[in-house]
């Protein structure tokens, strides 16, 4: 959009993940201090209502971020769902393996992800279809939150992007452009 008005909000949450084909220290469980930004937009500002002079009211994009990234995702463990040797260690004891990446797996293809408690030390898990990378996350994220920004705004505004920092220093974005 070209003249549109533009605003942001970030949030922050903590979570594990690891990178199972990385070649170096990411291979290894750990975990991040991620911030995210989303960043919204819209030609024209609400005229009436509660958001009369918005492209959208700022508590309702954190309300939607909080409940779209930080419930499933905050002081929980983020995996991939090849990531079996990971998943296994989450794996409920009186579950199998298969029987457990086979319920997620149906999960992730009926609404693209999959979460649970129901885990060993019943710890929040959140299971992706591709790897949890800053660059797959950004837009993961952003698929979930974009519906719920033009709900919100009464198809108003649009999510243009939705930034990630993996680390202070380092962050992806989606889109790019």
């Amino acid at each position: 959009m070209t003249n549109a008005y533009r605003i942001s909000r970030r949030i922050g949450i903590d979570a594990g993940h690891r990178i199972r084909l990385h070649g170096s220290k990411c291979r290894n469980l750990h975990g991040h201090r991620y911030t995210i930004e989303a960043v919204c937009e819209a030609e024209h500002l609400a005229q009436g209502g509660e958001q009369a002079g918005m492209v959208l009211d700022f508590g309702f994009l954190k309300d939607e971020m909080m409940e779209q990234i930080d419930a499933p995702c905050d002081h929980g463990f983020i995996a991939e769902i090849a990531d079996t040797e990971c998943l296994a260690m989450f794996a409920p004891k009186e579950q199998s393996i298969e029987d457990f990446r086979t319920g997620l797996q149906q999960e992730i293809d009926a609404k693209g992800f999959a979460t649970t408690t129901e885990t060993t030390l019943g710890t929040k898990l959140y299971v992706i279809g591709a790897p949890p990378t800053a660059e797959n996350l950004a837009r993961h994220w952003f698929e979930r939150l974009a519906p719920r920004v033009a709900e919100r705004s009464e198809g108003r505004a649009r999510l243009a992007k939705l930034i990630v920092w993996e680390t202070p220093n380092c962050a992806a974005e989606w889109p790019a452009n």
